[in-house]
């Protein structure tokens, strides 16, 4: 009986070779650890000298750090580094254009204690308050009984005054929770170190940012070898004038005048896919149009940006 041919590790479709091979196959892939994971990357994380100055800022006065640049630039990393460093607890509020300051400190679920309240079953005996309340992540960092971080991420995305309705809470690091006229703070734990995104999709209120330690972390090409460099792993087997053929390629790209720039998390992943092809060539690599480059759309998200290098 003949065998089927050896599947490429890359070319997992093949719309001219379906074989009960390729179900095993897609079963049995494997993805390099760091992406989609910023736990597993945070090692690899690479701060430059003016991020660090200004991490040390906010633990030596206590106050939020602010960071801001453009997507893929490692603003969320930034919080997932600083509790890999530390080896301290990292929780995490991820801002929807819904989110409420509530959602940071905790959510009362009023409908679910109502339908308790006038359950026939409970026989008037109604679960305490307590029970229909989630802690939020600053909630649940201030009794981790250590230091901890908290990122919002995102911050930009929220309401016009989530930011006002945080200054508060952040600069005495203490809320109320009226539904078990309860008082919650810190105690005598340090405040969390937290750490706040913004994408700058809108300004953030005057006084939220006169109360945060600013820092914006631009694209440049020093950081982005520098995170090339660190994440090696993610394709050891990349030829070094291939990959320094991708980076060319890639800041050449970042030069047109596209509506959305690549950034450095787009980057590691098109080096992780030439790695996994195989077949690169640095000289094709180097001089074949931009609009065929291998892979262009881990690169290019928007079609709007494709039509510009036709």
């Amino acid at each position: 009986m003949m065998q089927p041919r050896p599947m490429p590790p890359f070319e997992l479709l093949e719309p001219a070779d379906r074989n009960p091979d390729r179900r095993q196959a897609l079963a049995q892939r494997t993805l390099p650890e760091t992406l989609g994971s910023h736990r597993a990357a945070a090692r690899h994380y690479q701060p430059d000298a003016g991020l660090v100055d200004a991490v040390n800022v906010a633990l030596a006065v206590g106050a939020p750090l602010l960071l801001t640049g453009e997507p893929g630039t490692g603003k969320t990393q930034v919080a997932h580094y600083l509790a890999w460093y530390f080896e301290v607890e990292l929780f995490s509020l991820y801002v929807r254009s819904s989110t409420t300051a509530e959602d940071l400190l905790y959510h009362f679920d009023a409908v679910a204690y109502l339908h308790a309240a006038s359950d026939p079953a409970n026989r008037g005996q109604i679960p305490g308050k307590a029970v229909f309340i989630d802690k939020g992540p600053l909630w649940l960092a201030y009794e981790a009984g250590g230091p901890t971080v908290v990122l919002i991420d995102e911050i930009d995305k929220a309401p016009r005054d989530f930011p006002n309705d945080l200054l508060n809470v952040l600069d005495q690091h203490e809320f109320v929770v009226p539904e078990l006229k309860q008082k919650v703070n810190r105690g005598e734990q340090p405040p969390p170190v937290v750490v706040i995104t913004s994408n700058s999709e809108r300004r953030l209120p005057e006084p939220f940012l006169r109360r945060c330690i600013f820092h914006h972390i631009e694209f440049t090409e020093e950081l982005l070898r520098r995170a090339v460099a660190a994440r090696g792993g993610d394709f050891p087997n990349l030829p070094d004038d291939v990959r320094e053929a991708a980076i060319q390629r890639f800041l050449e790209l970042r030069g047109r005048e596209v509506r959305k720039k690549p950034a450095t998390a787009e980057l590691l992943v098109w080096l992780t896919v030439l790695a996994a092809r195989g077949w690169v060539d640095a000289r094709k690599l180097t001089h074949c149009p931009l609009i065929d480059l291998p892979a262009l759309s881990t690169l290019l998200k928007d079609r709007d940006d494709v039509a510009v290098l036709r």
